[in-house]
């Protein structure tokens, strides 16, 4: 049960997301009942397919979205042609004026800094295709090695798994430490807790972002 003060989470959905991406950090936010309120959004209410097939139904349109008090954004094939969105761009920049942290998983930094949301701040992005998200954002330092990065209001991770470790970084910060490792214990997560180190740095843009859309039945 969710009380009048619970935080609301608005999870942002588009055609191609990545599951893990979405709902590993969901996971953890809503692993122990009444802490957090977790909503699903996208351009329209209705199912939204991901990369691996399964849909997940979003909730809200932009339109009818309540107020977030966090904001997260999945990474995903579909952030190739998502980049195109302004109706998706203007939607984070509106929410980002008032929430709390605003959290980007995997490719979903792109999406953040094409916005122009992380303009002269610090933040991360999937390892394997990390050119891809650096492009749309020339005004950003982006930290190659990082498992996440915090700057201010915005929370940017590494690929896919790394959204879980940021999610309980972002819970220790609004629940305090403790918490967050009883969260982690009770899904029985082996949390990594060291933003600056991501073992997965050492494929640092191993994929290219053309053949990988291509199969996929993208374009970049």
């Amino acid at each position: 049960m969710t009380g009048e003060n619970t935080p609301t989470l608005g999870a942002v959905l588009y055609e191609g997301f990545e599951l893990l991406d979405l709902y590993g950090p969901l996971e953890m936010f809503g692993a122990i009942p009444g802490q957090f309120r977790i909503i699903t959004v996208s351009d329209t209410p209705g199912p939204v397919a991901s990369t691996p097939g399964p849909a997940t139904v979003a909730e809200y349109g932009y339109a009818d979205c309540p107020p977030l008090d966090l904001v997260l954004v999945p990474g995903g094939i579909g952030t190739f042609t998502v980049l195109d969105n302004g109706d998706l761009l203007d939607f984070l920049r509106t929410r980002a004026e008032t929430a709390q942290y605003v959290m980007s998983v995997c490719s979903g930094s792109a999406i953040l800094a094409k916005a122009g949301l992380l303009d002269g701040r610090r933040a991360t992005s999937n390892k394997q295709l990390f050119q891809f998200a650096v492009d749309p954002g020339d005004e950003v330092e982006w930290v190659e090695a990082a498992r996440w990065v915090e700057d201010g209001p915005f929370v940017t991770s590494s690929g896919v798994s790394a959204g879980t470790d940021m999610a309980l970084a972002v819970i220790a910060r609004l629940r305090g430490e403790k918490f967050a490792r009883s969260v982690a214990d009770f899904t029985e997560y082996q949390w990594h807790t060291d933003p600056d180190s991501d073992p997965f740095a050492r494929f640092l843009n191993a994929m290219d972002p053309e053949t990988l859309a291509a199969a996929f039945g993208g374009a970049s």
